[in-house]
């Protein structure tokens, strides 16, 4: 069963393509509807639809701006508008499809197949992501998991030589030189990270305590593998000091 959340700010409009969609087949229901835009998303904070069908034109907030505003977008957004030359944007827009009022039941018809595609294709991706978070948790040798640019990066800790902090980004530098960004504070990265093996040691560093080669005590400076010199702060020195 599809759960449908319909956002209109016309209530007969609104009436209309809840009327159509509970009508058009067993397969769809509308869980909710809204003519409030505000009050829309905060549903949607909290709940999450197989799919949402949103008008464009509301006085107080547009269509457009309302998908800007989504906090989750993992799901589908259909465009309803009787508007034509709102269709290109509206694509643009991480729409999968769009519907001209009044709607047409052959149009409606292919939209709940784009539906049906888009939540099969994401249901299989999060079935295929859960079984290999549950592997890893119960493999013997766990290795540490981050999720970047889409995809899972699993990685033993030899391989992590220090992690850097820009603002609400993290970067992770590899024994084979590669880096790999995160969109994802240094404070939550050092949570994924084995405290047996690193430290953070300044507030823009997580090192590899294996990684060390030398400590610059009167610099205040370590040199890790092969050539790595990050700095240690007055705050953390003594922690520092008692890990080694």
């Amino acid at each position: 069963m599809i759960e449908a959340i319909i956002v209109d700010d016309e209530i007969k409009a609104l009436q209309s393509l809840s009327w159509e969609l509970t009508n058009f087949s067993d397969e769809i229901n509308v869980a909710a509807s809204f003519t409030d835009p505000v009050k829309a998303l905060s549903h949607l904070e909290k709940n999450t639809p197989d799919c949402l069908f949103l008008d464009i034109e509301m006085p107080t907030m547009d269509g457009f701006q309302f998908i800007q505003k989504l906090k989750n977008k993992d799901f589908p957004v259909v465009i309803t508008t009787a508007y034509n030359q709102y269709a290109i944007k509206a694509l643009k827009n991480e729409a999968i499809d769009y519907l001209l009022k009044p709607i047409d039941t052959d149009d409606l018809k292919d939209t709940i197949t784009k539906i049906k595609k888009f939540n099969a294709k994401n249901f299989t991706a999060e079935r295929l992501e859960k079984i290999l978070l549950n592997f890893n948790s119960n493999a013997i040798n766990k290795k540490i998991t981050f999720n970047t640019d889409g995809k899972l990066v699993f990685l033993d800790s030899e391989e992590i030589v220090y992690a850097e902090s820009d603002g609400n980004y993290s970067t992770i530098y590899l024994t084979d030189g590669q880096k790999i960004v995160l969109t994802k504070k240094l404070k939550e990265v050092n949570e994924l990270l084995p405290s047996d093996s690193f430290f953070r040691i300044h507030n823009s560093y997580i090192i590899n305590l294996t990684k060390i080669k030398e400590f610059l005590k009167t610099d205040g400076y370590v040199i890790l593998k092969p050539n790595h010199k990050i700095p240690v702060s007055r705050q953390k020195k003594s922690d520092f000091l008692d890990m080694l």
